[in-house]
């Protein structure tokens, strides 16, 4: 089953407790926080305070997409904070598979992040410790870019290469995702992370518009 996670930084961070109450009235499944550094991508988002907040307001589970150029020495702290899930991208590590077995060690589900550009086969050798690949269909950094289509293929092979070493692995996507793009890929992908393009849509409300989204999954 497919589940829908708003990206908070699209939220109106001067209403957090209100943004909050009304996505989880509407029906969102989990929280995405990204954190960015502004050296792995070009842009500064989340930080450790503010996914404290987030934790105090909300019952809801949240993942952290640790957008950043070193991404270890602060999972153990990521961990901590009480994440369901912490995303580290493939292109920032040196040592993946120590990274993966640390995040693991935690008792937090291990995500890897993978952007457009770089190929599927560096999973291979190590997907039997990855708990979900999370597809960039966008390159990271900013809200408003369009849709990769290339990911689509990307998210089909995939989900063959999954099929075929009979992992456990799930997949989420991440970037410039709309009802149409829901609606082709709602049979392999697991987590829909949503922004600009799906459910932060100028004057629509969220219930509304989660809604419509679920008819297509």
């Amino acid at each position: 089953m497919s589940k829908f996670c708003p990206s908070l930084m699209c939220v109106d961070f001067s209403k957090l407790e209100t943004e909050l109450k009304q996505l989880e009235a509407a029906g969102v499944d989990m929280f995405h926080i990204d954190v960015m550094d502004g050296n792995f991508v070009p842009n500064f988002a989340l930080g450790i305070e503010d996914i404290k907040a987030v934790s105090k307001l909300t019952t809801l589970p949240y993942d952290v997409h640790l957008m950043v150029s070193n991404p270890t020495p602060y999972i153990e702290k990521f961990a901590q904070l009480g994440c369901q899930i912490i995303y580290v991208h493939v292109e920032t590590l040196i040592h993946l598979h120590r990274t993966l077995k640390q995040i693991k060690s935690t008792g937090v589900k291990v995500g890897l992040a993978i952007n457009p550009g770089t190929s599927l086969c560096v999973l291979e050798d190590v997907l039997d410790l990855i708990d979900v690949v999370l597809i960039m269909s966008v390159n990271p950094g900013f809200a408003g870019q369009p849709f990769i289509f290339n990911s689509i293929d990307r998210i089909k092979r995939l989900s063959r290469m999954i099929k075929e070493r009979q992992s456990n692995t799930s997949i989420a996507i991440d970037g410039a995702i709309n009802a149409d793009i829901i609606e082709k890929l709602s049979p392999y992908v697991e987590y829909f992370i949503l922004g600009t393009a799906g459910l932060f849509i100028n004057g629509k409300p969220y219930q509304q518009t989660l809604n419509e989204l679920r008819h297509l999954v």
